[in-house]
Formats: C-alpha cells, structure tokens, sequence
C-alpha cells in the first residue's frame, strides 16, 4: 500500500469518506459525462499543456473522463486525463530517451462555443510502486523537496488539512489527486510562513480558502495579468482637491460602499473595482447607495477578456458606450462569460468621463476624502495567504511592475483600506508609503444632470 493511504484515511479524503459534496447553484446539472463529450475539452486541454513545447516532447492524450456541469450557455467540464510523454527529438531530448506518464486534472469552461482552461495539476505517475505498508510517515516529506521532516510536524499539518478539507467544503475525485493537493497544501503553508517571516507589518498569513491551490492556479483564476500586460488607455488628469487630507478616513461608515462582494473563479477583478468607484461616486451625487452589475462588464464590455482579465480604464469606455450600468438586482452575477443582455430601459446610473489620478499620496487621499471610493491597481503579493492586520512587504516583493489585481480603496489612516473583491468579507489592509508608479488610480465622473430613473 503506498504510503499515502493510511494518511488519506486517517484525514478522510479517500473516495466514499469525502464530505459532501457543495451545494450547487439552482438550476446547475452535474454527471458522468461520455467520453466522446470530453474530448473537445480534453483536447484543448492537451493543446495548452503542449503549448510552448519542442515538437519532440509533446505530449499525446492516452485517456480521459471526467464530470461536466451545465448552467445556463455555458458547461464546465472537470476531467482526469491520463498523458503519455516521450521525447523522440534527440536534439531537444537528455539520452537516454524515455517515456514519462503523466496524470493530470483540469477544469475547461465551454462558452459561447470557445473554451477557457480555469485549471491545471499534472504529476508524474510512479509505476513502480509497491506494497509498503510498513513505511512510516517520514517518506511523507519526500513530497516538499526535503529529506525529512519530523514526525509531529507531519501529524500537526495533516490535522490542519483536515479542518481546512472540512471548512471549506473540499472533495477530491481520485486518491491521485487528494495526494496532489495535500503536497499543495503543505508547500503553501511553508511559503506562508515565509512571507510571514518577511512583511514588516502586522498582517497574518496562513490557511485560506486558496491554500490547496498552486501559486500558478491562484494568479489565472483570480488575478488579473493583464493590468501588467497591457498598457492602460490614458484618461485625463484630475485636477487636485485643494482641501488638504483628513488625518483618517473610512467610507464604508459613511455608506458609500455595498457589502463586499464574491468574484468567484473568475477574474472580473477589474469589473468589481470599477463598479464600486461607481456606486460611490453615485451615492455622493444622488444619495442612494446602488449595488451595480459586474456581470453587465463581464458580458457587454467588448474591450476587456471577461474573466480572463481587463483594465478598468476600458470598463469606464464601456460604460458610456453601453449607456450606463443595470442594478445586481436586475443583472446578476454569475461569475463566467455568457451572452451580453443590457436592456437600457433598465439602466439606473450614468457615468460621462473618467479621470486618472496623482500616484501622490497625500493628493490621493485628499482626493478620496472628498470625492469617494477609488479604483485601484495593486500587486496582490501575499493575499494568497493573507487573513487579516495591516500586510507591509519588502518592497521588491511589492514591484510596481507586477501589478496584477484590481481592486476598491475606500479609506486609510495609519493604514490605507483596500476592499478586494475576490472574498467575501475580506479587507485587505496595506500600511502607509505608496510612492510613484505602485498605484494606477482611476475614478469616473458621474453625469450629474441626468437622473437614476431617466435611461437615454
């Protein structure tokens, strides 16, 4: 017996002593699918997994299965495939030359008749493992690159992965992939513990709903590298408040901001920092705190990539081309791109321009005092792990060059209040200087002439 399954027993996650399933959404329908279904998806993964390699080392599909789930236009297949390796080029291949199998996890959404790859875990498969029931635990470690780890240590992190397996509702389809994400796990608490040991505030990092997830995973289901990759489209410059800066502000006691939201596996990130600048802007003009559609973003927004990232300054462009945004009443979210359906008899707020603002801190906080929530660009360093306190970073572990998430500022004082829109509940409090070129603030300038209940 590999020495995994005495563990995988102990902790509960083998096939038939999983928790229960989470609870889908109303109307989603979920089963084995035919794998004559799942060879679009299984080949367009293969497709990605390939891409970027030497013709000589790709790999060929050997077999798939897998479950698929359909809501609305959209169907999102979460598929075991089984890959053969084997580099035939010997200009690219290190002789001897040999076969490697490899077993492999990946979500595909199917929407609007174009995939998108959401996920992907391949791991070598031993195909020489024997029976080793007597084997203690310490060949647990093997997996996290050391040659030991103590007993306890082991003991004390399965317990914790076992709360964390309970708590957030995780099931694991296969031994195979249960044993991938207990090695995700631990690695992530060790990284953890670095950017623990490293930030200079008081933030605390450690067990979040993403701890089983890669670093690669984290970043293409939530984050947004486009923001990095694509130069943003210059607004005007605001011009700056006079009034100086209070020494504190908060607008989520003022009432400008909506209870925080959930991006989902999606990375709409830009559509929710843009919203909230806008449902502040709006409840400073008319008094009525909106909470507006992402999803019209996500959908309508014909300059940014739905959940495969945007910039906001495209969004506020989309925003006077549609004519305004729809409540999250009447257009509601559902975290994946699906046909645009704007109605502009049910717009409720304008916007007419959008503007950048000073990277000057001071000049950005006098300016949110008085003019609302901002929407900002950050390098979401750490948050991966982060859980809560006021998270201050090593500078070149916060470069400006790799600003990869989009979200609300909406006060400061000794800290400055990020709203992120990835958790429900969360905020993100990240301390003091933020010098030239680390924020890309922006915020929209509302018509204010024309009236909630007045669609053009």
């Amino acid at each position: 017996m590999a020495p995994w399954l005495p563990l995988l027993s102990l902790l509960g996650l083998l096939p038939g002593a999983a928790p229960a399933p989470p609870r889908r959404a109303a109307g989603a329908q979920a089963w084995e699918a035919e794998s004559s279904e799942l060879l679009a998806p299984a080949r367009f993964a293969l497709e990605m997994y390939n891409r970027g390699r030497a013709a000589g080392t790709r790999a060929a599909l050997a077999a798939v299965r897998g479950r698929v789930r359909r809501e609305g236009p959209g169907s999102l297949y979460s598929l075991q495939a089984t890959l053969e390796e084997a580099c035939n080029d010997p200009t690219v291949c290190q002789l001897p030359v040999s076969k490697k199998t490899l077993l492999c996890s990946f979500q595909v959404l199917e929407e609007l008749g174009k995939h998108t790859l959401l996920r992907r875990d391949c791991r070598p498969v031993d195909t020489k493992i024997t029976d080793q029931r007597s084997e203690s635990l310490h060949s647990f470690s093997s997996l996290f690159n050391k040659d030991t780890l103590p007993e306890d240590f082991v003991m004390q992190v399965a317990s914790i992965f076992k709360e964390f397996v309970t708590t957030y509702n995780r099931t694991y389809e296969t031994k195979e992939e249960a044993r991938w994400r207990l090695s995700v796990f631990i690695n992530n608490m060790m990284r953890a513990q670095k950017i623990q040991a490293l930030d200079r505030g008081t933030a605390q990092y450690g067990v979040t709903k993403f701890s089983d997830l890669t670093e690669e995973e984290f970043h293409t289901i939530y984050l947004n590298p486009l923001l990095k990759e694509l130069r943003s489209k210059r607004m005007p410059l605001a011009l700056s408040v006079s009034d100086p800066a209070p020494p504190e502000w908060d607008w989520r006691k003022k009432g400008a901001v909506t209870k925080v939201k959930d991006q989902g596996m999606c990375g709409s990130c830009w559509a929710f920092s843009v919203t909230g600048n806008v449902e502040g802007q709006w409840f400073l003009k008319r008094g009525d705190l909106l909470s507006l559609s992402e999803q019209e973003l996500v959908d309508c927004d014909k300059l940014d990539k739905a959940c495969l990232g945007g910039l906001p300054s495209n969004a506020y462009s989309a925003i006077k081309t549609l004519g305004g945004l729809e409540t999250e009443d009447d257009y509601s979210y559902n975290g994946h791109l699906q046909t645009c359906n704007f109605s502009a008899e049910k717009v409720k707020v304008y916007i007419n321009d959008s503007v950048e603002l000073s990277q000057n801190e001071q000049k950005l906080a006098a300016w949110l005092a008085k003019k609302g929530p901002i929407s900002i660009a950050i390098n979401a360093f750490g948050m991966q792990f982060y859980r809560h306190g006021i998270s201050h970073p090593l500078r070149p572990l916060c470069s400006p060059w790799l600003i990869d998430h989009a979200v609300l500022l909406v006060g400061y004082g000794n800290r400055i209040l990020l709203l992120a829109s990835w958790v429900r509940g969360l905020w993100c409090e990240h301390h003091g200087q933020l010098s030239s070129g680390e924020l890309r603030s922006t915020s929209s300038d509302l018509a204010p002439t024309r009236a909630a209940t007045s669609p053009a």
